[in-house]
């Protein structure tokens, strides 16, 4: 896990928005785009490009920088590829940021 990239990921507003969305998907979703919402699955990204107002391709960036460092976890089901935060290296992360500042 680079400091570096987990900082680039966290100096945009908007995929900091994605990480605290994922955190609680019910709260930050409408219902009605959950009604097949697997917590093993994640978030589509349809759902989090709509959240976030962006261009598709805007979103899968700002998604694959995430992923890259680590913080979020991709799965793909046929067509859709869903997303969830990854805990663990959520945590690491903050032991990390804590032992190092």
């Amino acid at each position: 896990m680079e400091l570096i990239t987990i900082f680039k990921a966290l100096s945009n507003e908007t995929r900091i928005n994605i990480l605290i969305w994922l955190k609680d998907p019910y709260i930050h979703f409408p219902a009605e785009e959950l009604e097949d919402y697997d917590a093993n699955l994640g978030v589509c990204v349809s759902d989090i490009t709509k959240k976030a107002g962006l261009s598709p391709s805007t979103t899968s960036d700002y998604l694959s920088l995430l992923q890259k460092c680590g913080l979020i976890v991709a799965t793909r089901k046929g067509q859709w590829t869903y997303y969830k935060r990854n805990e663990e290296a959520l945590k690491v992360m903050g032991q990390l940021i804590q032992k190092t500042f």
